[in-house]
């Protein structure tokens, strides 16, 4: 069974992304320091790291990714480029999977009072991976709120990496977390990035936003139960400083059930919108995956007919940046003159919870309108 996509009558007005230095695999595996257990007293190369998950570079920030200010200015370059104040904003939602407090949404807290948005302004702080995109595009068209700006970071480099560089043992050698054997790949695979977008309301526009959690069924399959990420310390299961909750507090990929989960979560999002509107890949300018691992992201390009210019992807030199990745991709389109004003683009996403979802939406960015004026 398909879940049927809703009417998404928002527009992306503002736009910006915040990486960290990019930085080799060789580069990382130095900083990394991964024990070889097939070779005991040495440590795995980027060439190795390379072979096994298909990223060959990193976005890698921990001092820029210090404190949340590099956030905040995300979002202000984001405001600023929708030609917007903090007053204008009616919602605010936040998306990450490592916030910088654990606590009552204090990240929502603190961004909005660093940005100027006033107090009458409702936080929605998302706990939520690579698919929180999707899920607060689903919110905003709930709220129907008319100017939400939307915030997603991911910084696992200050997570798994002490104050001098040094991967937590944690990461790199864990005999308590079920997946503590390959701990050591999470760090590697996701990488650093803040991203954030406008969405104004106009009823006018004929968009689509698609959600699901798939806990009751998974298409024509049982529904899925499996968190996909596993971060089993640091709750009330498992509160900080109980034995073994440091140990538990990592995140565990279970890897042949993400694999299952992309594979198939992105083709139902792709036939949940095909069947809501035929031919809609021919009719948007830009398919912005989210870019798990580049094994992934070339399988679905190559079962759905996408070209790389059609669906363009980064996860190759910059990692799987989780929720930002696909904000990125908008964004290097802008930079490179990629985008025109009104250009349609379709985001698909799958994620830890799991969940997964889709929106389709024009891209009315003022920039864009005066690069087009000029050339015209």
């Amino acid at each position: 069974m398909l879940t049927a996509p809703s009417p998404f009558p928002y527009a992306v007005t503002g736009a910006h992304t915040t990486l960290g230095p990019v930085i080799t695999m060789d580069a990382w595996a130095k900083l990394a320091q991964v024990p070889n257990r097939r070779e005991p007293g040495s440590t795995l190369d980027g060439s190795f790291i390379t072979r096994l998950l298909g990223i060959e570079g990193k976005s890698w920030g921990p001092d820029q990714f210090a404190t949340p200010e590099a956030v905040a200015e995300t979002a202000r370059a984001a405001l600023a480029s929708a030609r917007l104040d903090a007053d204008d904003i009616t919602a605010v939602v936040v998306v990450t999977c490592n916030p910088y407090q654990t606590l009552l949404d204090q990240d929502a807290f603190t961004l909005m009072r660093m940005l100027g948005i006033g107090d009458h302004v409702l936080p929605l702080q998302l706990g939520a991976g690579c698919a929180g995109l999707a899920r607060a595009a689903a919110l905003v068209a709930q709220l129907a709120t008319e100017r939400a700006l939307v915030i997603a970071y991911s910084v696992p480099s200050r997570i798994s990496f002490d104050e001098d560089g040094v991967m937590l043992p944690a990461y790199r050698d864990n005999a308590v977390h079920p997946y503590g054997r390959n701990l050591w790949a999470s760090p590697a695979l996701f990488s650093d990035a803040a991203a954030a977008m406008v969405l104004e309301r106009d009823e006018d526009i004929d968009g689509l936003v698609l959600y699901s959690r798939d806990s009751q069924s998974f298409g024509d399959e049982p529904g899925v139960d499996d968190p996909l990420i596993h971060f089993l310390g640091g709750g009330t299961e498992r509160p900080g400083g109980a034995q073994g909750s440091a140990e538990l507090a990592c995140f565990g990929m279970n890897a042949p059930e993400i694999g299952r989960y992309y594979s198939g979560g992105m083709m139902l999002n792709h036939q949940a919108l095909e069947a809501a509107r035929p031919g809609y890949l021919d009719e948007v300018h830009r398919v912005y995956t989210h870019q798990a691992n580049p094994r992934l992201v070339e399988e679905f390009s190559r079962e759905t007919g996408l070209t790389t210019e059609q669906a363009p992807s980064n996860v190759r030199q910059l990692g799987n940046t989780v929720s930002p990745s696909t904000l990125a991709l908008l964004h290097a389109d802008q930079v490179n003159g990629n985008l025109t004003y009104g250009d349609r683009a379709c985001f698909s996403v799958v994620g830890s919870g799991p969940e997964r979802g889709a929106f389709i939406t024009p891209i009315r960015i003022p920039a864009l309108q005066s690069l087009e004026s000029v050339s015209a």
